[in-house]
């Protein structure tokens, strides 16, 4: 699930070694495992309807995977060539060599798998942090991208809007000793429990989850909290974010989003708990060749749970584009 995950995940050494469930793939999707300098990344696909489309990248928020976009890529895989990527320590990817969880060590990633496949530029879809990652890849790198598409990017908030109470956990991961004390707090939760909160968070009406996406969402976080490194990845990056939030100069997220030349489409939900749908004006403002869709009943995972409302306005900014 992208965004924060209920803390409490088990803390277990990487010595345990335990042994893991191989992570799901659904029909007519293809994973392979793709090594490039210091990390190696986990890379889910479709192939595409005919030869000739042109290509594009999906990129996961905290906690999530490439699952996040099964919803999605079906319907645009008759206009483009898409790829969905695990960032290093979430999914199916190992924990990167250096150990580098920031926003800028995931840019990094993203920029090595785009360099190293060689298919850019790309359309460039990203949820949360990989909203984050995606503003920061398309304004270092504008020939890797073609268009940007946005939903919920995790960009700082303005100090003059009140911050929710709802994502206040994802910045308290950030700080010394909390994540143990979660961890003694919800030890006894099962993977049921914690995903059921997770969704609670994250979607606008978790009632719109199926019964067969909710089984498939218990193995996965059951999958996951068996992973050694999994809280290391979740604590590193939820403090990666926090600390891309006090960068100044132009380094700052919204200098950069001012930078970003490509297209973009932001996609923002009125019931989004982590991200406050107040952003939506001053992202549009930010970015310079920028559209907006709010949805009236999305929570923070909008290509989850209006799949085909993200698809149609992303065919809307390609037809805009001419189609590539």
């Amino acid at each position: 699930m992208s965004s924060t995950e209920l803390p409490g995940a088990p803390a277990i050494g990487a010595a345990a070694s335990p042994k893991v469930a191989a992570v799901r793939v659904a029909e007519g999707e293809e994973l392979r495992s793709v090594a490039l300098p210091g990390l190696t990344l986990t890379v889910r696909s479709r192939p595409p309807v005919r030869p000739g489309l042109p290509p594009a990248l999906y990129v996961h928020g905290l906690g999530g995977s490439s699952q996040n976009w099964s919803a999605l890529m079906p319907l645009l895989a008759d206009v483009v060539d898409g790829e969905a990527i695990d960032l290093p320590g979430f999914g199916d990817s190992p924990p990167p060599d250096d150990g580098d969880y920031s926003v800028r060590g995931h840019t990094r990633a993203v920029v090595r798998h785009l360099d190293a496949a060689g298919r850019g530029p790309v359309h460039l879809v990203a949820n949360s942090l990989g909203g984050a990652v995606c503003t920061r890849v398309a304004a270092v790198r504008p020939d890797l991208v073609r268009t940007l598409t946005l939903v919920s990017p995790a960009l700082p908030e303005l100090p003059e809007l009140r911050v929710q109470r709802s994502a206040v956990p994802t910045a308290l991961l950030a700080l010394p000793g909390v994540a143990p004390l979660f961890n003694r707090l919800t030890k006894d939760w099962s993977a049921e429990q914690r995903t059921r909160g997770v969704l609670a968070l994250c979607y606008g009406d978790p009632a719109r989850v199926t019964d067969e996406g909710l089984r498939n969402a218990v193995e996965e976080m059951e999958r996951r909290i068996r992973l050694p490194y999994f809280w290391d990845a979740m604590t590193r990056s939820a403090r990666g974010i926090v600390d891309a939030y006090t960068l100044g100069g132009q380094h700052a997220l919204w200098r950069q989003a001012e930078r970003v030349m490509a297209p973009t489409l932001l996609v923002y939900g009125r019931r989004d708990r982590l991200v406050s749908y107040r952003m939506a004006r001053k992202a549009t403002a930010a970015f310079r060749d920028s559209r907006l869709l709010t949805l009236p009943d999305a929570g923070h995972v909008a290509m989850m749970e209006y799949p085909e409302t993200v698809a149609q306005a992303f065919r809307e900014l390609l037809d805009d584009c001419g189609g590539s």
